[in-house]
C-alpha cells in the first residue's frame, strides 16, 4: 500500500513538473508575471495574462504551432516509434521516426527545464518542520532540510 501511494505522488510531482514546463505549449498561462500585474488585489479573481488570451483566442503558441492540452499533447508524443528491422542473417536495425514540430518543441521544453534545473516554487520546498521558504538556501532545483527526519 505505501509503495502504491508513495508512486502516485511521484507521478503527480513529475506531472506538475511537466505542465510547468510544458506551458508554453499548451492552454496554460505561462505568463504569471504578466497575469499578476494585471491583478489589484489578491483576493480579485485572477486574470489570464494577454498571453493567454492571445493562446485562446488564436489556438496557437506563440511558435505558431497548434496549442495543446496536457493529455492531447502527451497522446500526441506517445506517437514516436522506435521499430526494430532484421533482415535475414544481417545485425538489427533501429528506425526512429522523425518527431513532429510540437513533439519537438516538446522535448526541447522539457530538456531546457531539466537542464536549467530551475529553482523549485517555494511550495514544494517544505523542510522537516513545515515552513515554506520563499528562497531555497542550496542550489537551484533542490530544497534545504526537505528530508531531515
Amino acid at each position: 500500500m505505501r509503495a502504491h501511494v508513495f508512486l502516485c505522488m511521484l507521478a503527480y510531482h513529475l506531472e506538475c513538473h511537466m505542465r510547468q514546463a510544458l506551458a508554453p505549449t499548451m492552454f496554460d498561462d505561462h505568463d504569471r508575471a504578466a497575469s499578476e500585474a494585471l491583478c489589484s488585489s489578491p483576493v480579485v479573481k485572477a486574470q489570464p495574462s494577454p498571453a493567454a488570451n492571445r493562446k485562446a483566442k488564436t489556438k496557437r503558441t506563440d511558435d505558431g504551432l497548434p496549442v495543446h492540452s496536457f493529455r492531447t499533447l502527451l497522446a500526441g508524443l506517445a506517437t514516436l516509434t522506435r521499430t526494430t528491422v532484421r533482415w535475414a542473417n544481417a545485425p538489427a536495425l533501429a528506425l526512429l521516426a522523425s518527431p513532429t514540430p510540437i513533439q519537438q518543441r516538446a522535448f526541447d521544453l522539457l530538456v531546457k527545464s531539466v537542464e536549467e534545473r530551475a529553482a523549485l516554487p517555494p511550495s514544494q520546498c517544505i523542510p522537516h518542520g513545515g515552513q515554506i521558504q520563499a528562497t531555497p538556501t542550496t542550489q537551484a532545483g533542490h530544497c534545504a532540510n526537505l528530508f531531515v527526519p
